[in-house]
């Protein structure tokens, strides 16, 4: 029988997702449908409902605004999703005749191998733009590289709640600042991982520009279409390391993949992935 996986969320058709996915499980021989399916917070509990009646269904890959909404919606979270309240993956297991939805959120190991990829193995000082559910996994991924604190910068520091739960979670000390304070703030951090959705953060990207060159530490910036983000390109030429949204993508989407098929994704499969959205393949 054909298996069934997705992406969901909203909007969702601009998803890169689809042909990660499908390119890797091409290249492991395993015969799963990968789609992307747009829905709201709102129209998500009917969805789910439909999914428990179709054992097709073998992985969920899960984006905004869906990733606290779904947390309802699984039987069990693991790992960093445990701690967050925030996940961005479900996968289904046999439960001796059942089948049991798991939550997970490869958010977090996925922006911490992208940071060590770009050859920033621990990080003093960090921080992190956007208050919303992938901050939360921003947040543990600083924690997991060392970070003790961690500045957010926000555009409505009212509207923070899970970055600040995130940080309880792990541990971390956290301060919320609005984003007027973040261009010369975050100019002088060694990590800064935006979350935010494609073009919020371009009045940003003017005011670095306006600063001196002396950017040099590592952006992460998750929002991939369009690309490069004007942040990314502010980033870059005032000295610092820009990591694009896709090299995160693909390292959090291999292990979503290993979730969902039981089997390793290999070099091989990663330089599929790469292929499949015109990511410069390296050493891996």
């Amino acid at each position: 029988m054909s298996r069934r996986a997705a992406v969901l969320g909203h909007p969702i058709s601009h998803s890169k997702s689809p042909a990660m996915h499908t390119a890797a499980y091409a290249k492991l021989g395993v015969d799963i449908e990968y789609s992307a399916i747009d829905l709201t917070a709102e129209t998500l509990p009917s969805f789910m409902e439909s999914v428990r009646r179709d054992a097709a269904w073998c992985g969920l890959s899960v984006t905004m605004p869906l990733k606290t909404a779904m947390v309802r919606e699984v039987d069990e979270l693991r790992g960093a999703a445990a701690h967050l309240g925030v996940l961005n993956t479900v996968a289904f297991e046999d439960d001796g005749g059942s089948v049991r939805r798991v939550g997970y959120n490869t958010d977090v190991p996925g922006i911490v191998e992208a940071v060590r990829h770009a050859g920033l193995a621990s990080t003093a000082r960090a921080a992190v733009l956007g208050g919303g559910g992938t901050s939360a996994a921003a947040i543990a991924a600083v924690h997991a590289l060392g970070a003790v604190h961690v500045d957010v910068f926000v555009r409505d520091v009212a509207r923070a709640a899970e970055a600040r739960d995130a940080a309880a979670a792990v541990g971390l000390s956290l301060s919320v600042r609005p984003l007027a304070e973040a261009a010369t703030a975050v100019a002088a951090c060694d990590l800064v991982v935006s979350t935010f959705p494609p073009r919020a953060a371009d009045a940003l990207a003017e005011e670095i520009s306006a600063l001196p060159n002396t950017a040099g530490g590592v952006l992460l910036d998750v929002a991939y279409d369009p690309w490069p983000s004007r942040l990314a390109e502010a980033w870059q030429r005032h000295g610092g390391k820009v990591v694009p949204g896709l090299e995160m993508l693909m390292y959090q989407a291999a292990e979503q993949i290993r979730l969902f098929t039981g089997r390793e994704v290999d070099a091989a499969v990663i330089d599929v992935m790469c292929d499949s959205v015109g990511l410069p393949r390296r050493v891996f």
